[in-house]
């Protein structure tokens, strides 16, 4: 921009910030701003405006963080004019249809926005959309959703605001509803308008516009060949440049010195085909904005495990590291019970026991702790006088793994008895890892090139296609919307702005696109729960923390499930819904959902679900919900804040950030993480774990001193409370990257 502005105008504007913040002492910062704006009357708007905001950002502090409110306000007048200019209108929030025209008429918007609904329409959902909304926003979050996420056109000029986001994400999503659609949009932009949610970031920068696709994550599973490991890169490949982050089982995979065609030692292992993926995790970067974010998941009873623990760590062979890819490691109960008793464990190679044993050891799980399919098949391996197996101690492993979790703080940890048991879907498949996040987890399989054949002059390839896991995610902001009483309306509208992402996406990956309509998976989660034990006054070390993630999340579950009930009687059940968990009751049973025993209708619920089915085939995952929880105000997804008050570094500057509503009733209910007995976290997320049919992403912080026996003690109780997952171990000498694509 280059409009000068006059000073009495800018003045006016910066002293209206003030007239909901009359506790601020406004005086000394007017004095300022009036002193920048005569020493810079001859800059433009913007460039004065952003010098009065930084000036506000540093009255940010623990005893005054409304602050950040003022400097929200005031680059809100930024965002108002010079979208204003752009789009040639005298006042913001109006002209939307004039909106939606120019940028479908530029290539930026889906025409459908403008053949699917009418002018009358239009007109009538610009009148929805509530200005005053705006005031919600935290400085860092309007910066954040204005930076990433608004519609700028190919000059990189601002067109859109955010009511007008969200009204397109909500008309985005309902536009294929055939009744009260109208009413639908509106449902839907009330809970996004209000901060009550937020939609997966692909979702709330891809929704509505020609390009990009709208869920977060998907897991592929490689089969052993040289075309699955090829076609499975390709496909990766497509993913990361849409945006998406990518979990990749690679457990199937034969060992290193396995034999190719009877000739004996020739294989070399797992590691090469990681190179690979690490390669195409920095080309194929996403969206032009960050590189890949991939991760690959391998048994812990396979061959390869050392040289795969050993791939992040920043000393040794390069030649056998991957900086660039997260691990995950997949346990079973059976090598956690051979830790805690010093015992041996046995390695193989996958490829050797399809060979000699007729069968693959991953395709079996523990059905009961301590008993199952598993151990049995493991142990007949182990007793096999032909089969070649390696021994070695099994705290050796774990040894492995904890020190490349202080090192890198990967790899995550993946559960994979408790996972197997829990799946309301083990009916028509298994689940052998878990997504970038270790939220995800869904029914996989690999895709297999079954015929190649030339017909007419055309190469054709017929596949016989696997699970290839697709999730679709949107979080409840827990602060604000149980604060505000509107849990069971709020989570009605988001199962059914989750479920219409699955028809209205177009994957590049076409048994993405069959896996997702065959379970329609979705991923209800939340964030603020640190913020809502503050508003609740509840400490995070206490039997009351854990005593409420239990009632509160089994209430969420009983909301989503009955949303999803609701939606089938209206759509129809998940194609594979007979013969599910859900279908026989057993998915209540494993979790005791009885009337008698809480305050919710579970018997009724349960009773209907089997007579009509239920929409969707996994329902509930949270994920880390870094960046989204930002732009909600509020803290990431079920973890402690970091401190109270730290700065966000941008380019050229630092952004002061509160945590929020941060006052002194509240500022004692504030730990940072690091202080946290991180055994009262575990038992939290074991309350919340029975009540989420998926998983959780849950970090463990620990201090870079911690001794390994503590470590190693915190792993042992997360699987004995049976957690599914856990994510990142966070030390304070480790800085780790969240996938932003589960951001929701």
């Amino acid at each position: 921009m280059t409009t000068i502005i006059q000073s009495d105008h800018v003045l006016d504007k910066v002293k209206s910030t003030f007239e909901k913040h009359p506790t601020l002492n406004a005086q000394p910062f007017l004095d300022k701003a009036a002193k920048i704006i005569n020493q810079h009357h001859q800059l433009s708007n913007e460039t004065i405006y952003e010098l009065i905001i930084l000036e506000a950002l540093s009255f940010i502090s623990e005893e005054e963080p409304e602050w950040t409110h003022i400097a929200a306000n005031l680059y809100l007048n930024v965002l108002y004019e010079n979208t204003a200019k752009v789009r040639k209108e005298n006042k913001h929030y109006k002209g939307f249809y004039h909106l939606i025209k120019s940028l479908v008429d530029k290539g930026i918007y889906d025409p459908k926005l403008l053949n699917f609904y009418s002018p009358e329409e239009l007109n009538e959902l610009e009148k929805e959309m509530d200005p005053n909304k705006d005031e919600l926003f935290t400085y860092i979050g309007i910066k954040t959703l204005a930076d990433r996420y608004l519609t700028k056109d190919h000059s990189m000029q601002l067109w859109e605001l955010p009511q007008e986001r969200f009204m397109i994400i909500a008309m985005t999503l309902m536009i294929n509803e055939k009744q009260n659609r109208l009413q639908h949009i509106k449902e839907a932009y009330w809970a996004l308008s209000n901060l009550y949610m937020t939609v997966a970031t692909p979702t709330l920068a891809n929704a509505g516009k020609t390009h990009g696709q709208l869920s977060s994550c998907f897991i592929d599973t490689v089969d052993d060949s040289l075309q699955s490991i090829y076609d499975s890169n390709t496909d990766i490949a497509n993913l990361s440049k849409a945006g998406g982050g990518i979990g990749v089982y690679l457990g199937k995979i034969r060992a290193r010195g396995s034999n190719i065609k009877g000739f004996k030692g020739n294989s070399s292992g797992v590691i090469p085909w990681m190179k690979q993926l690490n390669n195409t995790a920095v080309s194929v970067d996403q969206l032009g904005q960050r590189k890949g974010a991939i991760s690959v998941y391998l048994d812990v009873w396979h061959q390869d495990i050392f040289s795969f623990l050993d791939a992040k760590l920043n000393n040794g062979d390069e030649r056998l590291r991957t900086h660039d890819l997260f691990t995950g490691v997949c346990i079973p109960d059976l090598f956690m019970e051979k830790v805690e008793e010093r015992d041996d464990w046995y390695l193989f190679d996958p490829h050797e026991v399809r060979q000699v044993m007729g069968y693959s050891l991953e395709d079996y799980f523990d059905e009961e702790k301590g008993n199952g399919s598993f151990r049995h098949k493991y142990y007949e391996c182990v007793g096999h006088p032909t089969l070649h197996k390696v021994k070695v101690p099994a705290i050796d492993i774990m040894k492995g793994i904890m020190r490349s979790q202080l090192e890198t703080g990967s790899p995550f940890m993946f559960y994979r008895d408790e996972v197997n048991r829990m799946n309301a879907n083990k009916h028509t498949g298994m689940i052998y890892c878990t997504n970038l996040c270790t939220e995800i987890t869904q029914n996989q399989s690999p895709t297999i090139m079954t015929e190649q054949v030339v017909q007419e002059g055309k190469i054709i390839t017929t596949k016989s296609p696997g699970d290839f896991v697709v999730c679709n995610l949107s979080s409840i902001n827990l602060a604000r919307a149980v604060m505000d009483e509107v849990v069971e309306r709020l989570v009605r509208i988001q199962v059914r702005m989750l479920d219409n992402v699955i028809d209205l996406n177009t994957i590049p990956v076409l048994q993405a696109q069959l896996t997702n309509q065959k379970y329609r998976g979705i991923g209800l989660g939340t964030f603020g729960w640190h913020h809502l034990l503050v508003l609740k006054q509840i400490g995070w070390e206490s039997e009351k923390a854990v005593k409420y993630a239990d009632e509160l999340y089994e209430k969420i579950a009983f909301y989503t499930i009955q949303a999803s009930f609701e939606l089938a009687k209206e759509k129809g059940a998940y194609p594979t819904f007979p013969q599910s968990e859900w279908e026989s009751g057993k998915y209540f049973e494993r979790r005791g959902y009885r009337s008698n025993e809480s305050e919710l209708p579970w018997d009724s619920l349960r009773a209907n679900v089997q007579q009509y089915g239920i929409r969707n085939g996994y329902l509930m995952a949270v994920a880390p919900n870094a960046t989204t929880s930002i732009i909600a105000g509020s803290t990431a997804s079920i973890d402690p804040i970091f401190m109270k008050v730290y700065s966000e570094e941008k380019k050229d500057y630092k952004i002061p950030v509160t945590a929020p509503d941060l006052n002194s009733h509240t500022t004692w209910f504030y730990k940072s993480a690091y202080f946290i007995d991180q055994h009262w976290s575990i038992a939290q997320n074991s309350a919340r774990q029975r009540h989420i049919d998926q998983a959780i992403s849950f970090n463990i912080y620990v201090p870079n001193t911690i001794k390994a026996k503590a470590l190693l003690d915190l792993h042992v109780d997360a699987w004995k409370k049976n957690l599914k997952t856990t994510y990142y171990i966070r030390s304070t000498s480790s800085e780790l990257l969240d996938c932003e694509s589960c951001s929701s």
